[in-house]
This record gives structure tokens, C-alpha cells and sequence, in this order.
């Protein structure tokens, strides 16, 4: 509780002693956000807020969803949903060259989470991004993969004994010459950069990877006490550390202003091959109710309907930025997602809709209720989080590991159930399993 508290003081100090300095200047590079393993661009969505908030103008932030996000288990082998480290470069390559044709700019500077580093880091050394690129931020880069290993992950670009990795990593620095590159670690709490392989399955054995392994020679490298594998990219502190860098100034605000009404939109996406992905999907019926803060019930009739099209865009939908959301989504052969959310401060295009899988266990339960923070980790000791009053199972203890948690409750009459994340609280409905519904309280931040 006491680190909890110093976060927020922190959090509120640097708000309010930051400097004021002129605000999004015609010079500022757009700005690329390269999303991490299995992960969409709607991560970037607080960041993105943040930018805006500081006068960048929403049309020079543009954030990437690569198609199949998640990596091969050998990248040179394919597998279906998911792409190998030269596909996820072509696909990037291709995306910053249309940015730069829509905003006219010479080059873009590229912020990374996890694999995005990756992406990244290939792209400006191998796919000509040198000449295209100004600026590299990498948070929570897996720059020398998860292990080092002959054994286990052969072929895969995680491996930092792999040819893919090796070559990023070759020569006196490890950046590219005429491209500033900034790298955002946490000091000990990032659960890829560990000494020993629990996170990646193999609790006892030794990765070879060390604490300050997302660092790079030749980049300006920052470490971030107590954040995890996502804050070191998603939290106020490092849009302030981005956003620095990338400017050259520090940001004016980093609080998030609201706009006077939110207007937001986004795919539903699906799955292949079991992986989620993020590919549109037509035929899905999206239904948006405004819901009580305090019971999660419905208030009034439904604010918004749709059923997507062939690219899957469910929007777009406006909503006041005061009023607490429930989004039904429903998918043929997926279950039916309830996803609630805080109010939206503003508005996004990347606000994409996944239906979510049942977990082992839930079969005879009455009602499942997640909690999910997609731009970090839940951490014991750290933060506060809860269902119906209670510390959700799967949460692991000690360096923070799961963005969800759940409980799972007996059949009875629909109610409300409060959940909380540090200070981010409100109540979700208990919708029942038998009717094949599974209930989401998902944060902002």
C-alpha cells in the first residue's frame, strides 16, 4: 500500500511542478506505436490521449495492428494466426511508409512494447527503416530475448541465441547509426527480464538474461522503479520519458483533458488458428449501454447498435465523457462478452472489441467475472485490485505476471459486483454462464 501511495504522490507531483512550454510544434515528428505479442494498437489509446493533451494533433499519432500479432514458436516455420519477425517488419514497413504519405513528413519516430521492439529494431536495421525513421523508444524491448538457449525455444525470435537476435545484436552499439534510440526497462519487475525462466514456463531455470537486459549500447537507457513489462511503455512516467525524447522538451501536461464528447470506434477481431488476431470480423453484433457506477445496471435503453461489416468496424459510437459503458459483444460460436468500462475522457479509432474464452474451471459456475488491465500487470503489495471485495485468483505473487484476474460465482439472481483497480472502481453485472455470457471489467490505465 505504502509503494501504492508513492506512486500516486509521484504521479501527482510531477503533474503539477512539470514546466510549461509551447505546446505541439509544426516540427514534432508523427509518431509510430508498434504494439507488443498477441496485443492490439488500442494499448496505445491513454498514450495517445496523453499526446493530444500536449497539442499534438491526433492525425500525426497512428498506432499499428499488426494482423496476426502473435510470433511462430519457430519463427522460420510457418503456423497459422501467427507471423514470423520478417512478416511483422514488411507489415510495419509498409504502414510507416503510408503514414508518411498521408502526413507529408520526411521521417516518423517508432515507440515499442515487448515484441514491437523487436519489429522495430528489424525494421531500422534490416527493412531500410534508416532512412525513415528519426526516433526509436522501446519499452520493456525483448532485446535479448527471453532466454539464452541451445535447448529450449530453438528457432524462436524470443531466443537470444537465435541467428534473428544475434544479428540485431551484432557490432560496438546496438542501434543504427543517424537514429536517436531510447530503451524504458523496469529496475527488477520485468517478468522477461529475469534471472531464473518461471515466466516463460520453466520456474528454476537459469535464462541467462539479466535485469538490465532490455537495455541497449548506444541508446539512451532508462530504468523505471516498479513498473512492470507494460507500465515501462503504457504508464504517465514513460509517456513523460517518450515524450522528452522524442520533442526534445518535457510535456506541458500529463494529465489526460477531456473533450467535450467522446467519439470512438474500432474492429471487432477474432481468432485463427487459436490465437487471437486482428483481423475484422463481419457479422458481430456490438450493443452499448450506458450502466450505474455503483450496480452496473443498465439505464435506460441501449445508446448505440451494430452489426460490422466485412472489415469488422463496429462505430462509430459518441458518448458523453461523464457515463460508465457496458459493450455486448457478440460473435458467431464465441461467447458473449460483457466488457465494461470507466468513462472515456476522449475519443479513439483504435478502440477494438476481442470476445473472450472461457478458462478451465468455469464450466459449472453460475457467473465469471475478470478484471483486466491490458497496459500492465496486477502486482501484490503494489496495487489494489478486487472483485466483490476479494483478491482475484490468477494473480500471481512477487515480480508483477497477469493483466487478468477472476472469481467465479455461484448461481443465483443477477447483481451487482464492485471492482477495483487502485483508484479506477465501479460495478459490473454477474451475467449468467449458462446462457454463455462471461463478464469483463476492464481499466483504463
Amino acid at each position: 500500500m505504502l509503494r501504492l501511495l508513492r506512486r500516486h504522490v509521484l504521479a501527482l507531483a510531477l503533474a503539477a511542478c512539470l514546466p510549461s512550454f509551447a505546446l505541439g510544434q509544426a516540427n514534432d515528428p508523427p509518431v509510430v506505436f508498434v504494439h507488443g505479442n498477441g496485443d492490439t494498437a488500442a494499448l496505445w489509446i491513454a498514450q495517445i490521449w496523453r499526446f493530444e493533451s500536449n497539442g499534438y494533433a491526433r492525425d500525426r499519432l497512428h498506432a499499428i495492428d499488426l494482423r496476426y500479432p502473435s510470433a511462430r514458436s519457430v519463427d522460420a516455420k510457418p503456423q497459422e494466426g501467427r507471423t514470423s519477425a520478417a512478416e511483422a517488419m514488411q507489415q510495419l514497413a509498409d504502414f510507416v511508409a503510408d503514414v508518411k504519405q498521408k502526413t507529408g513528413a520526411a521521417k516518423v519516430a517508432l515507440v515499442g512494447n515487448s515484441r514491437g521492439a523487436n519489429t522495430i529494431r528489424n525494421y531500422v536495421k534490416n527493412g531500410g527503416g534508416s532512412d525513415h525513421v528519426s526516433h526509436v523508444v522501446l519499452g520493456g524491448g525483448v532485446n535479448r530475448g527471453v532466454i539464452i538457449s541451445d535447448t529450449v525455444l530453438v528457432g524462436s525470435e524470443f531466443n537470444g541465441a537465435s541467428d534473428f537476435m544475434r544479428q540485431l545484436n551484432d557490432g560496438p552499439d546496438e542501434v543504427v547509426a543517424g537514429v536517436k534510440f531510447m530503451t524504458l526497462r523496469s529496475e527488477k519487475d520485468d517478468k522477461y527480464a529475469q534471472p531464473d525462466g518461471r515466466f516463460i514456463g520453466m520456474a528454476g531455470k537459469p535464462t541467462g538474461i539479466s535485469f538490465d537486459a532490455p537495455a541497449l549500447k548506444g541508446a539512451e537507457n532508462v530504468a523505471l522503479a516498479g513498473l512492470d513489462h507494460r507500465e515501462v511503455s503504457y504508464a504517465p512516467v514513460a509517456f513523460v520519458h517518450t515524450y522528452r525524447f522524442i520533442t526534445g522538451r518535457l510535456p506541458d501536461r500529463v494529465e489526460i483533458l477531456p473533450e467535450a464528447a467522446a467519439v470512438l470506434n474500432g474492429n471487432v477481431t477474432g481468432l485463427t488458428g487459436g490465437s487471437f488476431d486482428n483481423v475484422g470480423v463481419a457479422g458481430a453484433k456490438v450493443t452499448i449501454h450506458a450502466v450505474d457506477p455503483r450496480s452496473g445496471k443498465r439505464l435506460g435503453e441501449a445508446m448505440f447498435t451494430k452489426t460490422t461489416g466485412a472489415g469488422g468496424a463496429w462505430g462509430p459510437f459518441t458518448t458523453p465523457t461523464d457515463t460508465y459503458l457496458e459493450f455486448v459483444v457478440e460473435v458467431p460460436s464465441q461467447p458473449i462478452t460483457h466488457i465494461y468500462r470507466s468513462p472515456f475522457p476522449r475519443g479513439s479509432n483504435i478502440l477494438h472489441l476481442r470476445p473472450a474464452r472461457f478458462g478451465k474451471g468455469e464450466e459449472a459456475a453460475g457467473s465469471v467475472v475478470y478484471i483486466s488491465r491490458p497496459r500492465g500487470y496486477f502486482g501484490h503489495g503494489r496495487d489494489v485490485f478486487l472483485i466483490d471485495g476479494a483478491v482475484p485468483e490468477g494473480v500471481n505473487k512477487g515480480v508483477p505476471g497477469a493483466s487478468t484476474g477472476r472469481i467465479i460465482l455461484p448461481e443465483g439472481a443477477a447483481r451487482g459486483v464492485p471492482v477495483r483497480f487502485n483508484l479506477e472502481s465501479f460495478a459490473v453485472q454477474s451475467w449468467p454462464r449458462a446462457e454463455n455470457r462471461i463478464v469483463i471489467a476492464e481499466f483504463h490505465y
